[in-house]
């Protein structure tokens, strides 16, 4: 066989010729045995077989040469063909190159194994002697070499490729960038540049100014998109993270910066499977080495001709072509990004110049919340910036209203909005609240419940009439009306997990409706024996505050039992197994259900001639009670730890409380008088009253599942829907 190989290499037979043959098989076994110097013949087989498998790798059946390639990554021949990297005859190598190139570009994965073996030495020697076409296929062999997934082996190799040789590589770089083809030249400039940054980066350096001149005109040079496109992929891979297969980890380490790091986590737990336990035995190190390198390059770049770079990557924007505008957009994000952590070199201003109105163009309109997400975190650099503050306020509607969409989903979205609150006049607009819809219900009697599934809210009538609304286009849409209860419906609680809706009535009934579909139904009855005040319900149990003293603790097999007979009660809140009861004392407790223990939070008022200021709201959010009542101490809303009952803050309003809902970042007050206040959570400050336009009470509240919707009830009957200004 081993002839045979050796005659067919003589014969010079073309590359269709060779695919016909099928001889693949012989030629990896051949490569994989060791058998050379068994046979003296004009030429090795090895040598043969390393010329003829680079001859078919060039067909232009790609599934052919996918199927080849994977032939020789899992059968580890791979190792082998490093080691014609060595070989004594030049055109050897340069096949082994060759083939290592297609094997990388195909499976990554294969990249730590060539790196790991690889002498480099030999390939460098070749580079002054070849063909320019020759030449390129080394240069892009050695940048796919250096995508590895480890920082610190990715330095040592790119020490290699500076300091062996017998000649300066980085001084052939130069030599060679000057004739390279364009789009080649992208591939050139970024391996000589990164050869660059293995010194200290803030000396001047001929090969850095050539090498970034090269990325920027090929990047603004229109008439070779394929130039454009490179040029923008090796600005992204300059930051120097990569997966095990080499892909540039860029994009998703952003997203991990902007809070928004499903992905990233998702790529890790990726390679983690495809590691050996010891790859990386000193995570903190390689962060180290990528955070340094990172900084580097960061800084060079923006910090070229007075940031040029923003220029190039703004007209890349701007490009018809989707592939270019992503890639832009990536590099430009993470260059603004970090202007915020290398040292200031007074450029943030250019780059605002160039990029501003693009990221707040993408963060306004934009469907992708990941791009929207990366708009921000490049913006967050221009917010620090007073000048840039200045030019963000005309866009300050917009941003406001993302924001505000995105805080749910990315840390970095609330972040920024504490940054804006921060300001007065900031924080007014932040949080400014209009009117969406109102309905006047008054011949149903008083609005006693609301709560929200969904995209629907339930309200409770004084009537026993339950309502069904939709909120579309700014208007509070009647989608059901039922009346199945006899007297008043004085509480809704809606079960998340079960989309259930359980209603108590005043007729000592709660009824249990399905809300899945359009239209809800009641599909159970369970008779209380009581009325039914302030239902709250977990799986098993309900409990509601009866018409006398106590609470009843109803589980739904039909037995029941009063707890905390010694207090009156107004209203209760319940959170992980404990009820917290506001009495009409003025006292608050905690109820443990599993174990029945009762702890005081706060002492009421002994003094049986003293004038009752009842709880008259509770809510539980993060470990904190909040509890409302009239201003009896010129303090309406007290706030308690739940571990220690330790009071840890309050609302100074005077006005008299009757209901409450908690947002992530707000506090509403239901209020006699018909307005409702709105309260900064964290800053435990005033920064809106809304006035629902009548003199009676707020009595019941309930925000929508993304907190951008808020629905009032009133004692006259009145239901008001409030947005986002």
């Amino acid at each position: 066989m081993e002839e045979a190989i050796v005659l067919i290499y003589l014969l010079r037979p073309s590359i269709n010729g060779l695919v016909e043959m099928d001889v693949v098989e012989s030629l990896l076994s051949v490569i994989k045995g060791r058998a050379d110097d068994l046979f003296k013949m004009c030429l090795k087989p090895k040598t043969a077989s390393i010329l003829l498998l680079r001859q078919i790798l060039q067909s232009n059946e790609e599934n052919v040469v996918a199927s080849i390639i994977s032939t020789i990554v899992s059968s580890k021949v791979i190792e082998r063909i490093v080691g014609s990297l060595e070989a004594e005859w030049a055109v050897e190598r340069l096949a082994a190159v060759g083939i290592l190139r297609r094997c990388i570009q195909q499976d990554g994965k294969c990249r730590n194994t060539i790196a790991d073996k690889a002498q480099l030495a030999p390939v460098l020697e070749n580079f002054m002697a070849t063909r320019d076409e020759e030449r390129f296929e080394i240069v892009y062999f050695l940048s796919e070499l250096v995508k590895l997934n480890r920082r610190t082996f990715n330095e040592q190799i790119l020490n290699i490729i500076r300091d062996e040789g017998s000649f300066s590589t980085m001084h052939a770089l130069l030599v060679y960038l000057q004739t390279t083809l364009q789009d080649q030249s992208p591939i050139v400039a970024g391996l000589l540049l990164q050869l660059d940054l293995l010194v200290e980066p803030r000396k001047m350096s001929i090969y850095r100014e050539e090498a970034i001149d090269t990325l920027i005109s090929c990047l603004r040079n229109s008439e070779f998109p394929a130039a454009q496109i490179a040029a923008a992929e090796t600005i992204v891979s300059l930051q120097g993270r990569f997966t095990t297969s080499g892909k540039p980890l860029a994009r998703p380490f952003l997203l991990k910066r902007a809070g928004l790091d499903k992905n990233y986590r998702k790529l890790m737990r990726m390679e983690q499977l495809h590691n050996n336990p010891g790859d990386f035995e000193d995570i903190s190190e390689e962060e180290k080495a990528a955070d340094a390198w990172e900084r580097k390059t960061a800084f060079v770049l923006v910090s070229h001709e007075f940031s040029l770079v923003f220029e190039a990557l703004a007209e890349g924007l701007k490009s018809k072509s989707a592939e270019l505008c992503s890639t832009c957009f990536v590099a430009a994000t993470w260059l603004v990004y970090m202007l915020g952590v290398i040292p200031d070199t007074g450029i943030r201003g250019a780059a605002r110049v160039c990029l501003l109105k693009h990221f707040i163009s993408t963060f306004k309109s934009s469907k992708d919340i990941e791009d929207r997400t990366l708009s921000l975190l490049a913006l967050k650099s221009f917010i620090h910036d007073p000048e840039g503050l200045r030019d963000l306020s005309s866009y300050m509607k917009h941003i406001l209203k993302g924001l505000r969409e995105l805080r749910k989903s990315s840390s970095l979205a609330l972040e920024i909005m504490k940054l804006l609150s921060e300001g007065q006049d900031s924080s007014a607009e932040l949080w400014n609240h209009k009117e969406l819809a109102q309905v006047d219900s008054a011949e149903n009697g008083e609005v006693l419940s609301i709560v929200c599934f969904k995209d629907k809210f339930f309200s409770g009538h004084s009537d026993g009439t339950i309502k069904v609304w939709a909120s579309r286009d700014s208007i509070l849409h009647l989608v059901q009306e039922i009346r199945e209860h006899t007297k008043a419906i004085t509480s809704l609680y809606v079960l998340q997990s079960g989309e259930r809706l359980y209603s108590g009535s005043l007729d000592k009934t709660t009824r249990v409706w399905s809300i899945g579909n359009e239209q809800i139904h009641c599909v159970q009855v369970h008779d209380m024996k009581d009325q039914v005040h302030n239902l709250v319900v977990a799986n098993s149990i309900s409990c509601f505050i009866p018409q006398g003293a106590g609470v009843k603790v109803h589980a739904w097999n039909g037995q029941s039992k009063v707890l905390n007979q010694n207090k009156y009660i107004k209203c209760l809140a319940l959170d992980r197994g404990r009820l917290y009861c506001g009495c009409h004392d003025n006292s608050i407790q905690e109820l443990d259900l599993a174990s029945g223990t009762l702890s005081t939070i706060q002492s009421g008022s002994r003094k049986l001639l003293s004038k009752a200021h009842p709880i008259h709201a509770l809510q539980v959010h993060n470990g904190l009670v909040y509890s409302a009542s009239t201003a009896l101490d010129g303090v309406a809303v007290k706030i308690w730890s739940t571990t220690n009952y330790n009071m840890m803050g309050s609302l100074p309003t005077t006005s008299e409380v009757r209901s409450m809902v908690i947002s992530s970042e707000l506090v509403y007050l239901g209020c006699k008088g018909g307005i409702v206040e709105v309260w900064d959570l964290k800053k435990q400050t005033r920064i809106e009253i809304l006035q629902t336009g009548t003199n009676g009470k707020v009595l019941c509240m309930s925000l929508d599942p993304n907190e951008e919707v808020l629905v009032t009830g009133t004692s006259e009957g009145r239901i008001q829907a409030w947005g986002w200004s």
